[in-house]
């Protein structure tokens, strides 16, 4: 009874490797590509024509990237930032928290661009306050010393102007101005003398 039974057992085996089809036979031993980089060590050992499909299907198929020291990693181009994964694609958990990362990101760069419009409409406001406020400043005068010399000067002028000609009352104040000026000028040659 043994010997029928495992004679039946053998005949329909050898029926099965019979009639079943060659490639499904090649496709039983050949394994699926683990992860990214080595879908695309396959994908270069394909024909140069199948090449460029083959690669663009193993970026489809495979999100991480393998870690140098073991692991993977995903990259958010959105965030422009790497997020460690536990496998060759993100579960569900790991997609969930990445998507809450990328709306904190959001958050913050909306933050940043509303703090960068306000300092910048601060410093707007800042520039036309200090431009109001150069055009209140009054303009500096002249000292009251300054003032009483030029009001002197001008009433001997106007002085001098209604005097009759070889008058010593019109004369004396022209020819006292004329010695000031005289001493004026040597005194200011002998002090720059006495400075060397």
């Amino acid at each position: 009874m043994v010997s029928r039974s495992s004679a039946l057992l053998i005949a329909a085996i050898a029926a099965c490797v019979v009639l079943a089809p060659s490639r499904a036979q090649a496709e039983w031993w050949n394994s699926k590509p683990a992860d990214f980089e080595d879908c695309a060590n396959r994908a270069e050992k394909a024909a140069k024509e199948e090449r460029a499909a083959k690669l663009s299907e193993c970026h489809s198929k495979f999100a991480g990237r393998r870690k140098p020291g073991g692991g993977y990693t995903y990259f958010d181009f959105m965030q422009n930032r790497h997020f460690d994964i536990a496998g060759p694609n993100p579960t569900a958990e790991e997609q969930k928290q990445i998507d809450e990362q990328y709306i904190a990101y959001l958050d913050q760069e909306r933050r940043s661009t509303i703090a960068a419009a306000f300092a910048a409409k601060q410093q707007q406001v800042q520039q036309a306050s200090l431009k109001s406020e150069t055009e209140k400043v009054p303009v500096p005068r002249e000292s009251p010393v300054k003032q009483q010399a030029a009001a002197s000067d001008l009433r001997a002028r106007a002085k001098a102007t209604q005097c009759a000609k070889d008058s010593f009352s019109c004369e004396w104040p022209r020819l006292s101005d004329g010695i000031n000026d005289i001493k004026k000028l040597f005194g200011a040659s002998q002090a720059k003398a006495k400075r060397s």
